[in-house]
């Protein structure tokens, strides 16, 4: 999909890899999944207040293909999943997910039927945000934390091996609802 496509493997990998870690980060376009309450604090950390657009992300995408960053934020139904699914297939690589608040990472307290336990059922997740509704100062830092994360990814000949293991072990991964807690 561009300059590490075309080059051979181990030359100069790690220069470049800095490279477009660095420029990735700093780009990232959010597609909006905002499903409940979690969304009204999404929408807040757009504004002057918290102002997302200083760490890159200038607008939100209305279109999964221009996007590379999902936040689905709030509660995630049995109907809406293959939605959620089919919206994620439609973005672009690389792409990431952020579960934002209790709801998206474990189902929250609808633990029934119509809602989906954990939005890692249905896509791989990169980052869980707790919280219910997570504050916006948690976001940022979950969005930061992100940037880590994308600015140490691999490029080169084995990065979609490695984004397919990475894909397939998130998914193999124990569900959340399954795990054992405080509250579990």
């Amino acid at each position: 999909m561009g300059l590490e496509e075309k080059l051979p493997s181990g030359f100069l990998l790690s220069t470049v890899e800095t490279l477009a870690g660095y420029v990735r980060k700093g780009s990232l376009w959010p597609a909006t999944f905002g499903l409940a309450c979690c969304a009204i604090e999404m929408m807040s950390t757009a504004g002057p207040r918290f102002d997302i657009a200083r760490f890159g992300m200038e607008r939100f995408s209305a279109t999964p293909r221009q996007a590379d960053l999902m936040i689905v934020a709030g509660r995630v139904s049995q109907k809406m999943a293959p939605v959620l699914r089919q919206i994620y297939d439609q973005m672009a690589e690389p792409k990431w997910v952020l579960a934002m608040g209790v709801c998206a990472s474990s189902g929250g307290m609808f633990n029934n039927y119509a809602i989906v336990q954990g939005v890692d059922h249905v896509v791989p997740v990169d980052i869980y945000l707790p919280g219910c509704p997570p504050r916006p100062e948690m976001l940022l830092h979950a969005i930061l934390k992100l940037h880590e994360k994308i600015a140490h990814m691999p490029l080169g000949a084995n990065r979609e091996e490695v984004i397919r293991e990475t894909e397939a072990a998130a998914l193999a991964a124990t569900s959340t609802i399954e795990m054992k807690g405080l509250l579990r």
